[in-house]
């Protein structure tokens, strides 16, 4: 259920900030930061007029906004040359001179062209013209250690040759403004600091040896039988959660029941939340896709269909009971509305165009781990078929469960199964000297520093323990340790790498 609400430090300074200032934000936090609550808050208690949006509809569809690519109109090959050229124009302007705030959920899976096609269009129809995204306030929430911006193969090569990287924060704009980042720090969703540490291990690929053995202490962990204990396997595939669904269902006793949904307005096939012919047993384990509204349940509770009750030969709601306190619920058909933002007046108001009725739920023996994101489970099977594919895949995967004695390992994690982008830890090691950097990480942003002859500034720890900073130029990395000048000495030094503990990277020095 909900936890009660808890304004911490970080989540009152994010709410003042975006309240009283016109600051360019990135909001971000571990998995269970609260990071959905903060961005629920601010859609119900701002006075600004701000818009909410995400890079994928499903993601729209979960804060009931839009997608980018909607809301401003875009073109699925939209590209700043198009929008400089004026050969893409929106339809109406109004709306976009009464903006003040862009908030952006899932930024995680924002591109960097993308931003650049915001800031180029709202530099033209924006309330302040050729100013920087016009003059409204942009809002990234979302966490860089989960999953990645959606990349085919034939825009590699674009990427490499006009971009540092795919992310939000490698935006051309960015350059020549500031962005302000506020990291929620509480983690909600678990409670064993082991286990936490665990996790902020792997989501910095910092893992050491007695990481390894506890993880892997978990495979082939009984978790008890999927009835009694509602044990779900997350996937790497769709492929694979479907095989387990349908095996599950094809298990259960008695008849197959089919609820089609009702379809109204403009609402794609893309975003369906459920299936639109949703097909079920007695006995069925459930995951629901959205918060009741009595609070019994909400998006990520698993249950299992006991029971139906039927009228005329109809079903009219079902009856299923929740691993949560074991509570039976009836369960009626529930409606998502896609929504469009319109101008009334000088406000920016949401309005309904188009919704989907059917039962809030998918089969739920097996889901992928794309789908598991931002949901919560006690007991988990993780079943990484033949290996990750995505950077953070297999951190969503462990920190979708509440504690570590929740998890059971299909086969063991090794090192290859781990993908980090040492390109995150480099931006994030800009704004904050706790972010831990592994080995891998080191050596690439000191690659990269020595390449293009660019100073950084180190944090390295002493023998005594004692931290201190040297703004340094890398000259030659070895096995264990790298060779530079200190420019503040102006005398070559080493540094053994294991002793680094942050790296930052500055321009070189005139």
């Amino acid at each position: 259920m909900p936890l009660q609400l808890e304004i911490n430090d970080e989540f009152a300074q994010a709410v003042d900030l975006i309240e009283n200032s016109r600051r360019h934000l990135f909001i971000t936090g571990k998995a269970g930061t609260g990071k959905s609550t903060l961005l629920d808050y601010c859609w119900n208690h701002s006075q600004k007029n701000l818009v909410l949006l995400a890079p994928t509809g499903v993601a729209a569809l979960n804060v009931k906004g839009q997608t980018i690519h909607r809301f401003f109109g875009f073109p699925v090959n939209i590209s700043v040359p198009q929008i400089e050229n004026k050969e893409f124009k929106p339809r109406a302007v109004r709306i976009f001179k009464n903006l003040e705030a862009v908030v952006i959920d899932e930024a995680s899976m924002l591109r960097a062209d993308l931003l650049d096609c915001i800031d180029a269009f709202l530099r033209l129809y924006g309330p302040e013209k050729d100013k920087p995204f016009g003059g409204v306030q942009m809002i990234f929430v979302g966490d860089l250690y989960q999953l990645p911006p959606v990349i085919n193969s034939h825009e590699h090569d674009f990427f490499a040759q006009n971009y540092d990287s795919p992310y939000f924060f490698s935006a051309e704009v960015f350059k020549k403004i500031p962005l302000q980042v506020i990291e929620l720090k509480k983690v909600y969703r678990q409670k064993d600091k082991d286990f936490i540490d665990l996790l902020n291990h792997i989501r910095n690929n910092k893992i050491m040896e007695e990481d390894w053995k506890r993880l892997n202490s978990r495979v082939g962990a009984g978790l008890g039988g999927r009835a009694e204990n509602f044990r779900i396997s997350l996937t790497t595939t769709n492929k694979l959660a479907d095989e387990i669904n349908g095996q599950c269902l094809d298990g259960l006793d008695g008849a197959v029941y089919t609820a089609d949904a009702e379809i109204d307005g403009d609402f794609g096939k893309e975003i369906y939340p459920t299936s639109k012919e949703l097909n079920f047993k007695i006995g069925a384990q459930i995951m629901f896709l959205n918060n009741d509204s009595k609070n019994r349940w909400v998006n990520g509770s698993v249950g299992h269909i006991v029971g139906l009750k039927e009228r005329d030969g109809r079903i009219r709601y079902l009856e299923v009971r929740l691993q949560q306190g074991q509570r039976l619920v009836a369960v009626f058909p529930f409606t998502w509305e896609v929504f469009k933002y319109k101008l009334e007046g000088r406000e920016i108001i949401s309005e309904s165009v188009g919704s989907f009725t059917q039962y809030p739920f998918k089969l739920a023996w097996a889901v992928t781990i794309h789908k598991s994101q931002g949901k919560t489970f006690d007991n988990v099977e993780i079943d990484i078929g033949g290996g990750t594919f995505a950077t953070g895949q297999l951190y969503v995967a462990l920190s979708r469960c509440m504690s570590f004695e929740g998890i059971s390992l299909k086969k063991a994690v090794l090192p290859r199964h781990i993908l980090t982008d040492y390109r995150i830890n480099e931006f994030m090691s800009r704004y904050s000297d706790d972010v831990e950097l592994s080995d891998f990480s080191k050596r690439k942003m000191l690659e990269q520093a020595v390449k293009t002859q660019n100073a950084v500034e180190i944090i390295y720890r002493k023998e005594d323990g004692k931290r201190y900073r040297r703004l340094i130029m890398p000259q030659k990395i070895l096995p264990d340790r790298l060779l530079a000048i200190c420019l503040e000495r102006k005398a070559p030094r080493t540094f053994l790498l294991e002793r680094i503990l942050n790296i930052r990277l500055h321009k070189t020095p005139d």
